[in-house]
C-alpha cells in the first residue's frame, strides 16, 4: 500500500540568543528581542517532521512540513531558518495586537493558524520555548483543537500502515519510561533528546529563498485583537528588577578548626 502523504505543522519561535544578556523592556515589562535567533529546542521539533516526512518519500511524495511562528515582523528570521533546515512552507502570524500575549493567548492565536491550513496530520513543537521556559502552549493548543495530546516525547514514529493512523512516542521519567500512543491528528512535544537536528547546508539556504513564507493578521484568523496581547492575557508582569550581583562568598581557612567554622557557618544559616 502506498503512503498517505502527511501535512505536518512544527510550531517554531523567535527568542532571545542565550549568548547574551536578557532584558525587559515598555510599560508591560515584556523582553527585548533585538538579538533574537530561532528557539534552539524548536530545531528538535524540525527534524522530527523532516524524519515522519522522508520516511514516507519527502516532499516528492506530497509530504508537507509548515513551519508557522508569531510574533513582529523581525519573526520572521524564524520561519526562514526552518525553511533552511527542510521545512516545505513557512506562515508567519504578525500583528501589533499580539505584543505581549502570555502562553493562553498564544496558545489562542497558534490554535487559529492551524485550523487556517485545513487537514494537518501533526502538529509538532519543542519541549519549551528558551525565552518563557513554561511548556505551557503545546497542552493548551491541542485542547482548543481538541486534539489528543503526547509531551515531552523523546523518541516519535507513526504507525507502518500506509494511511498512518496512529502515533508512538517514549516519554522518559526519572525511574521509568513509558511508551504513549495517541491516534491522528494530535499535538506533541519533543525534547532534546529526541533527535540530532540537521544543520542548513548550502543547498537547502539557496532551496528557501524559492519557498513560499505566508504572511497572515489576526483579521484573517479570525481571532480578536482583545482576546491576545496584553488585554487578553491571563497573566500580568507587575513589575520587575535587575537581578542584584552575586556577593563574595564566606572564604574558611583551615588552621585546624575549619571542621568547626563550617559548622557555625551553617549553623548561623539555618541549614543545621
Amino acid at each position: 500500500m502506498e503512503n498517505t502523504a502527511l501535512n505536518i505543522a512544527v510550531l517554531v519561535k523567535y527568542v532571545p540568543d542565550a549568548q547574551f544578556d536578557r532584558h525587559l523592556t515598555g510599560a508591560g515589562n515584556t523582553l527585548e528581542r533585538s538579538e533574537s535567533i530561532l528557539s534552539e529546542l524548536d530545531e528538535y521539533a524540525i527534524e522530527a517532521a523532516l524524519a515522519l516526512s522522508e520516511a514516507r518519500g519527502g516532499e516528492a511524495a506530497g509530504n508537507k512540513v509548515t513551519a508557522i511562528t508569531m510574533g513582529p515582523a523581525s519573526a520572521v528570521a524564524a520561519v526562514k531558518k526552518a525553511l533552511q533546515i527542510g521545512a516545505t512552507e513557512g506562515v508567519h502570524l504578525s500583528d501589533e495586537a499580539l505584543a505581549g500575549s502570555d502562553a493562553a493567548a498564544t496558545s489562542l492565536a497558534l490554535a487559529a493558524v492551524v485550523r487556517r491550513l485545513g487537514a494537518v496530520d501533526l502538529v509538532l513543537t519543542g519541549m519549551a520555548s528558551t525565552d518563557g521556559e513554561t511548556s505551557l502552549v503545546p497542552a493548551q493548543l491541542a485542547a482548543r483543537l481538541g486534539l489528543p495530546q503526547i509531551t515531552f516525547a523523546s523518541s516519535l514514529e507513526l504507525d507502518s500502515s500506509g494511511d498512518a493512523h496512529t502515533v508512538t512516542a517514549r516519554r522518559d521519567g526519572d525511574v521509568y519510561a513509558e511508551v504513549i500512543e495517541a491516534t491522528l491528528p494530535a499535538v506533541v512535544s519533543v525534547t532534546d533528546q529526541a533527535n540530532s537536528p540537521r544543520y542548513p547546508n548550502f543547498k537547502g539556504i539557496m532551496a528557501a529563498k524559492k519557498k513560499t513564507v505566508t504572511t497572515l493578521s489576526l483579521a484573517e484568523i479570525g481571532v480578536d485583537a482583545a482576546s491576545v496581547g496584553s488585554a487578553g492575557s491571563r497573566t500580568v508582569v507587575h513589575s520587575a528588577e535587575v537581578r542584584p550581583h552575586r556577593t563574595a562568598g564566606t572564604i574558611i581557612t583551615d588552621n585546624g578548626d575549619a571542621g568547626i567554622q563550617l559548622v557555625d557557618f551553617l549553623a548561623a544559616q539555618k541549614l543545621l
